[in-house]
């Protein structure tokens, strides 16, 4: 029996990703956590997904609870509670208050479900994984961020859509942190097997329009619509699919880094990675240029100094 449980799960992202991985019918129970003055709101939540799920014959069963032994079991465990991000804001702007939240509901998945992988998707998600690490006490191969997953879709999806081409044909990455300073590796970019350096000269390619696309996409949709649920669900259901599935698929999310990628430590990062069942079951070197190397330290550095400012006011507390 496959048991998810999700924290977070009357906000839009987890209840999304409930919903979205519910309906990819690889689980066979999902628990949607939630706070006592808000269980009635996630109990109307799971019956309104019954009656969808009905329609395609789905019995993956909706538990609603404020008990936290009915995660005990799970397989992963999501930590997306947390303050959103509005307009204008930055995801580094939500590091302190934040912090607290994943510290406690990392603390309470160490106790009620050791077993489990710890899967972060609450902002600023790079500074956030290490702080689930540390408040869990688990190998860093178990306590995994969104990272850069979705960034990287969405810059195949940019490419595609540019391009008129099947995103299929379009092999990218985006790397670093998820935020102003990602790395999108166009250096190893290809479309249809051709590197992106060559393909450029044959189609009107506005590559610096794309990357600044990339970078304010969050934002461009929280001022258009309030806040991003669907493409950050997809990702994070993808994501808990390949986990669970065992497909041993490289997908690009936030690790705890002790040098593997330029000799970068004691932060964690989006890179590619190995997912297994049992969590990253390697880091997968990557070539970089010049510039993106420089980037992908800037974006170390820039984490790394947020992160240890979140654990001092933690400490204070």
């Amino acid at each position: 029996m496959v048991k998810v449980s999700i924290f977070g799960s009357t906000g839009t992202i987890g209840k999304n990703v409930a919903f979205t991985l519910a309906k990819e019918d690889t689980v066979d129970e999902i628990v949607m956590v939630a706070r006592p003055e808000s269980l009635d709101k996630v109990k109307g939540e799971t019956y309104d997904m019954y009656d969808a799920l009905a329609a395609r014959d789905i019995d993956c069963r909706l538990t609603p609870s404020c008990d936290f032994n009915d995660i005990a079991g799970s397989s992963i465990v999501l930590i997306s509670a947390g303050i959103h991000r509005e307009k204008g804001m930055k995801r580094l702007d939500l590091a302190v208050p934040n912090a607290k939240i994943v510290d406690y509901y990392a603390r309470q998945v160490a106790k009620y479900a050791p077993d489990s992988i710890i899967l972060v998707a609450t902002n600023p998600v790079d500074v956030m994984t290490t702080v689930a690490l540390e408040a869990s006490g688990f190998e860093k191969r178990r306590v995994i961020g969104v990272g850069n997953h979705l960034d990287s879709l969405r810059l195949k999806n940019y490419f595609s859509r540019q391009i008129n081409i099947n995103s299929s044909e379009v092999h990218t990455r985006v790397v670093g942190e998820h935020g102003d300073n990602m790395v999108p590796l166009l250096s190893s970019t290809t479309i249809g097997g051709i590197p992106l350096k060559y393909f450029v000269e044959y189609v009107d390619l506005d590559i610096t329009g794309l990357v600044e696309q990339l970078r304010n996409a969050g934002n461009t949709i929280i001022s258009k619509k309030g806040a991003t649920e669907y493409g950050p669900a997809y990702a994070i259901s993808n994501l808990i699919s390949t986990i669970i599935t065992d497909t041993h698929k490289v997908l690009t999310v936030s690790c705890y880094l002790d040098g593997e990628i330029e000799n970068v430590e004691d932060v964690s990062l989006g890179v590619p990675a190995v997912m297994s069942k049992k969590g990253v079951a390697m880091i997968v070197p990557i070539h970089m240029n010049d510039i993106e190397k420089k980037s992908f330290i800037k974006a170390a550095n820039t984490v790394r100094d947020a992160t240890y400012e979140v654990k001092e006011n933690l400490e204070l507390q």
